[in-house]
């Protein structure tokens, strides 16, 4: 009797243990664990930073190239802000490490803070091109609200430029085309600076990831030449494109990622 109480008992705690293990936990999504490690890569990997140099590099060769070229206008640089200028990938891991993606509440509070540090590369070209009397303007889709420690942030490494006239917000749809072509009227663009393909035109506005793909290919010459890339494994279009740019839930990101990947 007493063997058989035993078996019983080891059954049980046998059945609790598995039970735990396959539960899901908070902050075990893909798409959680997945951010983390590609803050991981951008926080720690050489490769990434190195990336980011290339990046810089090539235009600051294109700065000498174009401030060669006369034109009728004063010439200028739009570039993004988010992982083009400022690196916010402790905000990706303050919220992983608590099974959270991005929430709009606690990025206005992150944003306040002033904290995030520079992209590789990014201050010391944005200051070799202002010193070939290139302006700078920061085109970006954080709101009005964040103007105050957006502008804090970029003052901090005394970025050229950085001030309420030059810092072109998102006011009331995320296109960037109005405020480059606002821009572009008065200026002579010489490069854009971002790490979406829709901080680049509007080819890349809410598109599918098959339509990226094609108009990616068809305007091949011009990354490198008016369009410096700078990577951005943990967010951007290219992962909105996978979910056709609903509201899913971590859930059914997990599954349309997992969908989309290809394997064999």
């Amino acid at each position: 009797m007493k063997k058989l109480f035993g078996l019983f008992l080891l059954f049980c705690t046998a059945c609790t243990t598995t039970k735990q293990t396959t539960t899901t936990q908070p902050g075990s999504f893909l798409i959680i664990n997945g951010k983390l490690f590609a803050s991981a890569f951008q926080q720690k990997a050489s490769e990434y930073k190195a990336l980011c140099l290339q990046a810089y590099n090539i235009a600051r060769v294109r700065v000498d190239q174009y401030t060669q070229v006369a034109s009728s206008k004063p010439k200028a640089v739009i570039t993004d802000i988010d992982e083009t200028v400022l690196d916010n990938s402790a905000y990706q891991v303050h919220q992983g490490l608590q099974g959270k993606d991005y929430e709009t509440a606690s990025w206005y509070e992150w944003t306040s803070r002033a904290a995030a540090d520079t992209v590789p590369g990014a201050p010391s070209f944005l200051k070799y091109a202002a010193s070939k009397g290139i302006t700078i303007f920061y085109v970006t889709n954080r709101e009005e609200r964040e103007r105050p420690g957006t502008l804090q942030n970029l003052l901090k490494f005394n970025l050229p430029n950085a001030d309420n006239s030059h810092l072109l917000l998102r006011q009331n749809v995320s296109s960037k085309e109005e405020r480059r072509q606002k821009i572009m009227a008065d200026y002579d663009v010489v490069l854009l600076i971002g790490d979406n393909l829709a901080d680049f035109t509007t080819s890349f506005d809410k598109k599918t990831w098959e339509e990226r793909d094609e108009n990616t290919a068809q305007r091949a010459a011009q990354f490198g030449d008016r369009f410096i890339v700078l990577p951005n494994p943990v967010y951007g279009d290219w992962e909105s494109a996978l979910y056709n740019y609903n509201r899913y839930t971590q859930a059914q990101k997990d599954s349309a990622i997992r969908t989309s990947l290809r394997s064999y």
